[in-house]
């Protein structure tokens, strides 16, 4: 029987979306700086067997560095995976005998790590290349459920459930203003098309009689999902924080960039975390601004030194693909560099 070029866990993608360009770059161009060549374009040549890639994916990889547009994202992503190849928490200057590629698929159980790369079946990897997203969640996934279970997950209309009277108001003032196209009575007979239609119509600026409504779904959602979420929080408010940071039982590491610089951490479990801080008061508020918002912010104390810390950020909740199209979604930012946050400890 002729061997596959992949391992069998690659070859099972039940539930995978192609990874963007520069998404491919950042992740596989990570991948190749761990098996120490001296440049990008020598790893290319060598297409080392021990990154188990199809050779579609490899051709992929030529011709994305041929084109030139992300030289610079190529070049970064090869010096962390470079510098992870050196350090003394991660290969030691070990070549990796194979490194797997999650590709844009999910995962299949609960998992909360979130890996990109896995290295000798053990060390987990993250490329986070200028991005604060820590978790992209339905908003009842996060606010009512507080992150339990696989992420991802997309639920009900977030805004149908806690601002009814006002996404009413919207919608009837939207129909009114697209009288082009043609509309049901109610949101929740639009049909696929149509929320698309009405996407593509309002694209990033609302009519000005929808304005006013909008800015009221914006008060309420924001003020309602606060209060959810601290009625749900409960003495749950560390396991929430360790879930919002992306500690799970599993230790792992984050390659990536930020504006700062590089970024280079090992992840610590919450055994680990307990052994060093102490949660001392975690708070979330709503924001106000131009989209419904909800800021979070934990106090930490540092076990050794006895002193305190905050880590903070935010949550957006939006229509995912645009006004009126996907249901809404809660997407969680990390505000405070990643280099501060406890548990974040930089690659040595």
């Amino acid at each position: 029987m002729k061997s596959e070029p992949v391992s069998s866990y690659e070859s099972r993608r039940s539930s995978t979306t192609m990874p963007d360009d520069r998404t491919t770059v950042t992740e596989l161009g990570t991948a190749l700086g761990m098996f120490g060549y001296p440049d990008v374009s020598t790893a290319l040549a060598a297409r080392p067997p021990e990154l188990t890639i199809r050779s579609s994916e490899w051709d992929r990889l030529d011709m994305l560095y041929a084109d030139g547009r992300y030289r610079a994202e190529y070049e970064a992503a090869f010096l962390n995976g470079g510098a992870f190849l050196r350090a003394r928490d991660a290969l030691r200057e070990r070549r990796p005998a194979v490194v797997e590629w999650t590709g844009g698929r999910k995962p299949p159980g609960d998992e909360v790590v979130p890996a990109d790369l896995r290295v000798d079946h053990v060390y987990l990897v993250s490329c986070k290349y200028r991005s604060q997203i820590v978790v992209n969640a339905s908003p009842v996934h996060l606010f009512e459920r507080l992150l339990t279970g696989g992420y991802g997950r997309r639920g009900s209309d977030w805004y149908v459930q806690i601002a009814p009277e006002e996404h009413a108001a919207l919608y009837a003032m939207v129909r009114r203003a697209l009288d082009d196209i043609e509309l049901p009575e109610k949101a929740s007979q639009l049909s696929s098309a149509q929320r698309r239609a009405i996407a593509k119509s309002l694209g990033r600026t609302w009519p000005e009689e929808c304005v006013p409504l909008y800015q009221a779904i914006v008060e309420r959602v924001s003020a309602e999902s606060a209060r959810v979420w601290k009625n749900a929080l409960g003495s749950s408010t560390e396991s929430v924080l360790w879930r919002l940071l992306r500690i799970g039982s599993a230790p792992y590491f984050v390659l990536g960039s930020a504006p700062t610089g590089f970024v280079r951490l090992r992840i610590a479990t919450p055994w680990d975390w307990r052994r060093h801080f102490e949660l001392r008061g975690f708070d979330v508020e709503p924001r106000p601004g131009g989209q419904p918002m909800v800021d979070w912010r934990a106090v930490v104390r540092d076990r050794g030194t006895r002193a305190e810390r905050v880590v903070a950020g935010h949550v957006e909740v939006r229509w995912s693909h645009g006004r009126f199209s996907g249901p809404p979604e809660a997407k969680v930012y990390l505000d405070t560099p990643h280099a501060q946050v406890p548990g974040y400890f930089s690659l040595q």
